[in-house]
């Protein structure tokens, strides 16, 4: 097997099978309703779906044990500070989900079902129209949860389909490596990346891995330790390619230590 057909099943096996989309649905609807059902008299005015799961880049638990649903539920008294929600959205979910491990993780509550996570954040809309979520020191932000959706189905289709299978394998290599990147994060580097005269997803991601450089200098130690792992494993596949395809697929697969 080639490099590039490795590194093309892996993408592959990076996407949700149908079961686990039929099975999170499920869970969203499920959600959804009960929520509608607990907070009645019009306390709710939204519930917004967002992040991975909309763009087509959210990787199975398999693959990513802290892989979850982003899901926002928006109030429509502003009155409170952020924490006054996030303890609504922990009772709420303390009584309906008693059974599931449920946190508070700033600035949303978690809850861990057995085949996903829900990291629910609680909004309000200001009266001047700007959707507002909870920073990190009890106040709020202004945020758009889904502008970056169309920044990335643009550079998708305007790289043959391979951002998005590129921002999966790279994912999957954060996972492995100990999440040295916000998944996030991760994902807007490499949409803004060039990739120019690449033509295949071996190319693409050896140049997404190539190009991490001096943007991230001033992360930790370790954080510099597994970009420089990452890269001189491309570096020694690419030279395998010209003589040694065997090692230079066994090469390959310590990118995501297996």
């Amino acid at each position: 097997m080639s490099v590039l057909t490795y590194l093309t099943s892996i993408a592959g096996n990076a996407i949700l099978s149908s079961n686990e989309i039929s099975s999170i649905d499920t869970s969203i609807n499920t959600l959804k309703s009960r929520i509608n059902l607990s907070f009645i008299n019009g306390t709710i005015k939204n519930q917004i779906l967002f992040g991975s799961s909309t763009r087509g880049t959210i990787l199975p638990r398999t693959m990513d044990e802290n892989s979850d649903i982003d899901y926002m539920v928006v109030f429509k008294d502003d009155s409170y500070m952020p924490q006054t929600y996030l303890g609504w959205l922990k009772r709420f979910i303390e009584h309906y989900y008693s059974r599931s491990e449920i946190y508070q993780s700033s600035p949303s509550v978690v809850l861990e079902l057995n085949h996903i996570k829900f990291d629910i954040v609680p909004a309000i809309i200001t009266s001047s129209g700007e959707l507002q979520i909870p920073d990190k020191s009890n106040g709020w932000m202004t945020t758009n949860p889904n502008d970056f959706n169309t920044t990335l189905e643009s550079a998708n289709v305007a790289n043959h389909s391979l951002i998005k299978p590129t921002i999966r394998l790279m994912k999957y290599w954060n996972a492995q490596s100990n999440y040295p990147f916000n998944s996030f994060e991760l994902e807007k580097i490499i949409c803004a990346m060039s990739f120019l005269f690449q033509n295949n997803q071996k190319d693409y991601l050896f140049n997404a891995i190539e190009n991490f450089n001096a943007p991230f200098w001033n992360n930790p130690q370790w954080v510099l330790d597994e970009i420089a792992r990452a890269q001189k494993i491309v570096s020694n596949v690419r030279c395998y390619e010209k003589n040694m395809p065997a090692q230079a697929e066994s090469e390959i697969k310590k990118l995501f230590r297996l």
